[in-house]
């Protein structure tokens, strides 16, 4: 009768070692985008890494005194875990008040989405829960301008910020990505249109707002060195960048 308890209870210890095991198994193994990327990063850079709450994981450049994602987000989750809408209809999307994201032209391509990474609406951005992983933040103007400045200011700075080769790029032009963050053409999607401009410019969202329907973003072009300025509708979608809190 001892036998069976202490069988049972061995039993139930080894039961329950295996369940904590699977409870604690970390998400970035099963996420299917991971690996898949075919952007080409600077290989004279030392990267880091970060992990999303979708368990994507992402290099990491140190620029100046800044660290920078070096690829665009990809996650579908806010940091709390709550879901980001995937719109996909032009018309709803155009009228679309509230977070959302979507995937270039609604691929379904996984490595096009791991290497472009989603485009996000600037309510998403701006969500109280967070789009950026713990630790990180959505870049503020000035967090952009210190990167620009940093690369020699605003006429110059887009060849070290940009991809080396056509790959992804329509032109090479003069892209050296010295700086290591790797900038691809993800495109956007414009008011209730659909996505265009992939492969010929990157857009990517700043903070604050500007006013109630308009937002900062800034872009870079294929076949020019000039980091591009601007404000448009916070319904569009564009890509994003985050950068690491300091400490």
């Amino acid at each position: 009768m001892i036998k069976i308890k202490w069988t049972a209870v061995i039993l139930l210890v080894v039961i329950s070692i295996n369940f904590t095991a699977c409870q604690k198994k970390p998400l970035r193994l099963e996420n299917p985008l991971n690996g898949r990327t075919t952007a080409v990063f600077n290989p004279n850079k030392t990267y880091g890494t970060v992990t999303d709450i979708d368990g994507n994981i992402y290099k990491t450049i140190k620029i100046g005194d800044q660290v920078w994602m070096a690829e665009n987000l990809r996650t579908t989750h806010y940091r709390n875990g709550d879901a980001i809408p995937n719109v996909t209809e032009d018309s709803i999307w155009g009228s679309q008040e509230t977070g959302a994201y979507c995937n270039y032209n609604n691929t379904e391509d996984l490595d096009t989405i791991a290497t472009y990474g989603r485009l996000y609406n600037w309510y998403a951005v701006n969500d109280s829960r967070g789009l950026a992983p713990k630790g990180w933040h959505i870049p503020t103007i000035t967090d952009w301008d210190r990167l620009i400045d940093y690369l020699g200011g605003d006429t110059i700075a887009s060849n070290k910020l940009k991809e080396v080769g056509d790959l992804h790029w329509a032109d090479s032009f003069e892209s050296t990505n010295s700086s290591g963050f790797t900038a691809l053409p993800g495109g956007w999607r414009y008011l209730s249109e659909n996505t265009v401009q992939m492969r010929f410019y990157g857009a990517w969202w700043a903070m604050p707002g500007y006013n109630a329907t308009s937002a900062p973003f800034l872009c870079l072009f294929f076949f020019d060195s000039k980091v591009w300025k601007g404000i448009n509708f916070k319904v569009n979608g564009y890509s994003v960048r985050c950068i690491k809190d300091k400490n």
